[in-house]
């Protein structure tokens, strides 16, 4: 009686383990499974007990028995498996992989007796193993140029010319709107570039007041201003050898202007607070979502800086004017969202897809993974359908000319009306009128303060 139940209670322990579990006698015949081990294989206990350990076609085997060993497995030729990554074949015939380690079972005189494996379940580590390999390969040249994705004929165009401004150490300014991937742009330039080895300093020179952008461009010496109780090394001399990107350059202030137009000049700089000059070796890129024409024209943006930093002009079209690349960025973000979450969702359905064809993206790449992403939060397996996209996707769209910015072009009282017209489809939230817009919210901001514009 207390046999019977000592063995029910082991039993009852194997089966609890997570990883499978299989004894096989020295010919390979297979004497005991657990439970974990029918979940792996796809096979019942009673299917497999009695059977040879050939029955799942182990990758590993076959090589052992080639050498000339009259053994089933490569655990009785080396006495021990540890972590050994095989393929077994399940019973539907799909090829699954595991983690094995085994050990040969001795009686008493020390003979082989038998082998016990366990066998831990690779399948969900390789098939996130698979996905980041199609990642890789839709990141490739054939789909993209380092991971900028896309294949349409601006695009390609947008490529080659990216590859030549990196091997020059010309100044680049990249326009296009909020939401194009200037950023990403800018270090694939610096990537490839004779640079590439040195420090490549990014600054948002509309996310900093006027106050603050002098002192972390150049530095400033302790007792400067209030406040400044040590020296500080500024974002020029920290690229010193690389280079640096200055993203919303069209929101520096001209008197900032003036001295970044020294630096390009002299190239050196001045901390704030010292008049001692220190020599810097740097490249510049810049970039913006605004008409640097109309700002010169409206005396904010100076026009020997435009020339200086213009020397290689990139213009990255918007979402809505390369409609061709969404399919293939949809199936990248979806893999990504898939990896990230674990959730089975497999593709997007023609519904939902027409919807995205057919909008306008305002906040172009951006928007598209805010959607994307959203659309996982909805969807939980199988396909993405409208109703797991957001609303404004089956609105229609505020209308645009498909010219860069071309809002900005309107008259002043014209511009007024835009901004109105994007806060009141945003029902008042300022960061969906900016993104409506294709601008930055510090920008929204702005305008609405030189408009007179309140949210009641």
């Amino acid at each position: 009686m207390f046999e019977a139940e000592y063995s029910d209670y082991w039993k009852t322990v194997i089966d609890s383990i997570s990883d499978g579990l299989m004894i096989v006698e020295p010919h390979g015949m297979i004497v005991a499974v657990n439970k974990a081990m029918e979940d792996i294989t796809g096979y019942s206990k009673y299917e497999l007990l009695g059977q040879s350990c050939m029955i799942l076609d182990c990758d590993v085997c076959p090589s052992v028995r080639a050498g000339g060993e009259d053994k089933y497995c490569a655990l009785f030729k080396q006495g021990r498996l540890s972590r050994r990554k095989i393929g077994l074949r399940k019973r539907d015939g799909t090829l699954t992989y595991v983690y094995k380690n085994a050990v040969v079972l001795r009686d008493s005189t020390g003979s082989v007796i038998g082998g016990v494996g366990t066998f831990t379940d690779l399948s969900e580590m390789v098939a996130k193993e698979q996905v980041i390999t199609r990642l890789r390969r839709e990141l490739s040249a054939k789909d993209g140029f380092h991971g900028i994705l896309g294949k349409s004929s601006a695009m390609c165009k947008v490529f080659d010319l990216i590859a030549s401004a990196a091997q020059s150490e010309a100044p680049v300014i990249i326009y296009g709107e909020s939401g194009t991937g200037k950023e990403l742009v800018a270090s694939v330039i610096h990537k490839l570039g004779p640079r590439n080895r040195g420090p490549f300093i990014k600054v948002n020179c509309a996310a900093l007041s006027e106050s603050l952008l002098e002192s972390e461009l150049f530095g400033h010496v302790k007792g400067a201003f209030t406040g400044a109780d040590r020296n500080r090394v500024g974002r020029f001399e920290a690229a010193n050898g690389g280079g640096i990107f200055l993203d919303e350059i069209g929101d520096l202030p001209l008197a900032t202007q003036v001295k970044l137009l020294r630096v390009l000049q002299e190239k050196e700089i001045e901390k704030v607070g010292d008049h001692r000059p220190i020599a810097i070796d740097v490249r510049i890129l810049a970039a913006t979502n605004k008409d640097l024409n109309l700002l010169m024209e409206e005396g904010s943006f100076r026009e020997e800086l435009y020339y200086r930093i213009g020397v290689i002009p990139i213009h990255l079209p918007p979402l809505r004017q390369r409609r061709e690349d969404i399919p293939l960025m949809l199936e990248a973000f979806i893999n990504r969202g898939r990896l990230k979450t674990d959730k089975p969702i497999g593709s997007m359905s023609k519904e939902a897809l027409d919807l995205l064809i057919n909008y306008d993206w305002p906040g172009n790449v951006r928007e598209l993974v805010n959607v994307i992403e959203y659309a996982f939060v909805l969807c939980h397996e199988g396909e993405i359908m409208p109703h797991h996209l957001p609303e404004q996707l089956s609105l229609k769209p505020l209308s645009r000319t498909g010219l860069p910015h071309a809002e900005w072009q309107l008259s002043a009282a014209g511009q007024r009306e835009r901004i109105i017209e994007a806060l009141a489809a945003a029902r008042g939230r300022r960061a969906e009128a900016a993104r409506i817009l294709g601008i930055g919210r510090t920008t929204l901001w702005k305008r609405m303060k030189k408009y007179g514009i309140q949210l009641d």
